[in-house]
């Protein structure tokens, strides 16, 4: 491969030190220099001029569902979070009207806030009927809940007579006990698996799947990114892509060491002992996955003071853990000991404050710089805040729920409003020293596009504008700021932040072409901010080429 000259950008490196230049040299896939000398070049270089376009490193997402997301896109039902309970059943006896009489009806988005308007009988026969009888089962819009049909339970073995799992609940008919189809938390697992039956070999899905998403996140200027709950299958999947050369990203996988909301198998040691035989040249198994608790939505978050009354729990429920602090601790020092970073699922401020106490003791124990993410910390108690940078935790920002919108809506019928809108602190943080990393959680969000979070770092506003004001706005970042989170604040977050991140010599080429500046533009109007061109280690990867 020859050496390439790229000329004529606007270049923004993401590194601090030096953040511009107007060309750079590739070598073997690598940035060699900057603005190189007229001795760094021999005449015989390929040139590729930009043109003045702005030119900056390939972006990243600390927290995705990639393969979830890949076979959403070529296999599922796509469902409106704001849509009507209406509008979504219609959507439902659309997309039946052209599947087999006995095929499954799988997708996701629905919006949490309807989560009490499906918990009835009269509700699950509506779903039956637009679902002409078929199993179904739809993810709403945490990913942590399923609403299912009458089919897909049978088909799951669930019943009046079935008990609630540990970390779950059938949500049931009052008056009989029969199940109304939401199935909360780990109640959801059982038709996950019946699902899974129903699929068989899934090796062919799955390759589809990771190839899939990777193209989608290519078109967003995205080349490494972190799937936050792995699975065998995944890690099979991502290493026989690359294995073939067809794995044109950085991709971090997190094993799943409990399991609330996928139903996959094995997890834990299992998965942990298995996963090292699938690291490749761009797959690197380097963390585990922990779900400490659930999410606000459905009562599951733990916070450190109660929830707003319901019927079901009074007016002193706190939520609860998925572990008791012990068993994080033997988790997390067992996840030091190999080696591996942690992402640790936490969206209450009591899970905050059991993760900090826990890693506190990690250090403790002499493993100083063991990674490990606080994914989500959507609520972080004022005494809480400098522990989280005193401690080297880094926070993973996912999904965007910095401004206004349906799940913040739904968080403020379950917690005292004047208590919501504390939620990402995400200045405080960051002046406090924390590393921050953007993330998208996709498909729980509908797209992986950086520039959402990005504009809603900096506005603290619906950049859709579908939902007014702003949510705390005293903790907006800059423009820079918000753009290295999503860039070398990924890559030190994954552990890749030698390789790639920032458009630095000695760093992987992967980088990406926009058609606007971002900062000669309205940050409102960041969302609109467009990859014309991708590239990874050196190579053209979007617009896909032959």
């Amino acid at each position: 491969m020859s050496d390439t000259l790229h000329t004529d950008a606007v270049v923004w490196t993401a590194d601090e030190a030096v953040p511009h230049a107007s060309s750079f040299l590739v070598r073997d896939g690598l940035v060699v220099a900057l603005d190189p000398a007229r001795g760094d070049l021999t005449g015989r270089e390929t040139v590729v001029d930009h043109g003045g376009a702005f030119v900056m490193p390939g972006l990243g997402d600390v927290h995705t569902h990639h393969l979830v997301a890949g076979r959403a896109d070529l296999f599922e039902l796509a469902l409106d979070a704001t849509a009507s309970l209406d509008a979504v059943l219609s959507a439902i006896e659309k997309w039946a009207a052209g599947l087999a009489n006995d095929a499954w009806i799988v997708g996701g988005g629905w919006g949490s806030t309807l989560a009490e308007a499906v918990s009835s009988p009269a509700t699950l026969r509506r779903l039956d009927r637009a679902a002409g009888g078929r199993p179904v089962l739809l993810r709403d819009d945490s990913c942590h809940n399923r609403w299912v049909s009458s089919r897909a339970m049978e088909l799951a073995g669930i019943s009046a007579s079935s008990p609630n799992a540990a970390d779950g609940e059938i949500v049931r008919d009052r008056e009989t006990g029969a199940p109304v189809g939401l199935l909360i938390e780990s109640a959801l697992v059982p038709v996950e698996r019946a699902y899974a039956a129903a699929l068989g070999d899934s090796t062919a899905l799955d390759a589809a799947g990771c190839r899939r998403a990777v193209e989608l996140l290519h078109g967003f200027g995205i080349t490494h990114f972190q799937d936050a709950a792995a699975s065998l299958p995944m890690l099979r999947a991502l290493a026989d892509l690359d294995r073939r050369g067809d794995l044109n990203a950085w991709v971090v996988t997190s094993a799943q060491i409990n399991d609330r909301i996928f139903g996959t198998d094995p997890i834990g040691i299992p998965l942990l002992d298995a996963a090292e035989q699938y690291r490749s040249t761009h797959h690197r198994p380097d963390f585990v996955k922990i779900f400490l608790d659930g999410v606000p939505t459905s009562r599951t978050a733990l916070f450190l003071e109660p929830y707003l009354p319901d019927a079901e729990h009074g007016d002193t429920w706190v939520g609860e853990s998925a572990m008791t602090p012990a068993e994080l601790t033997d988790w997390l020092v067992e996840v030091a000991r190999r080696g591996l970073g942690a992402k640790v699922h936490c969206t209450g401020d009591g899970s905050v404050r059991m993760l900090l106490d826990a890693v506190a003791e990690v250090r403790a124990a002499g493993y100083a710089d063991t990674i490990v993410q606080l994914a989500h910390g959507e609520y972080i108690a004022e005494a809480d805040l400098p522990r989280v940078a005193e401690l080297k935790v880094v926070a993973d920002l996912s999904p965007p729920l910095w401004f206004p919108g349906v799940i913040f809506e739904a968080h403020c019928h379950c917690i005292p409003r004047d208590r919501a809108i504390r939620m990402c602190p995400n200045r405080t943080l960051l002046d406090s020293g924390v590393l921050l990393a953007g993330g998208s959680d996709w498909p729980v969000t509908p797209s992986p596009n950086p520039w959402i979070g990005i504009q809603g770092l900096v506005t603290r506003a619906d950049p859709t504008g579908a939902f007014p004001g702003t949510l705390g706005p005293e903790q907006a970042l800059t423009v820079a700021e918000a753009m290295r989170a999503y860039t070398i604040g990924v890559a030190r977050a994954t552990g890749l932040g030698a390789l790639t991140g920032s458009l630095m010599p000695g760093k992987s080429a992967d980088f990406t072409v926009l058609d606007r500046d971002p900062f000669a533009i309205d940050p409102a109007e960041l969302v609109d901010t467009k990859s014309v061109q991708t590239w990874f280690a050196g190579r053209p990867v979007h617009p896909s080429v032959p």
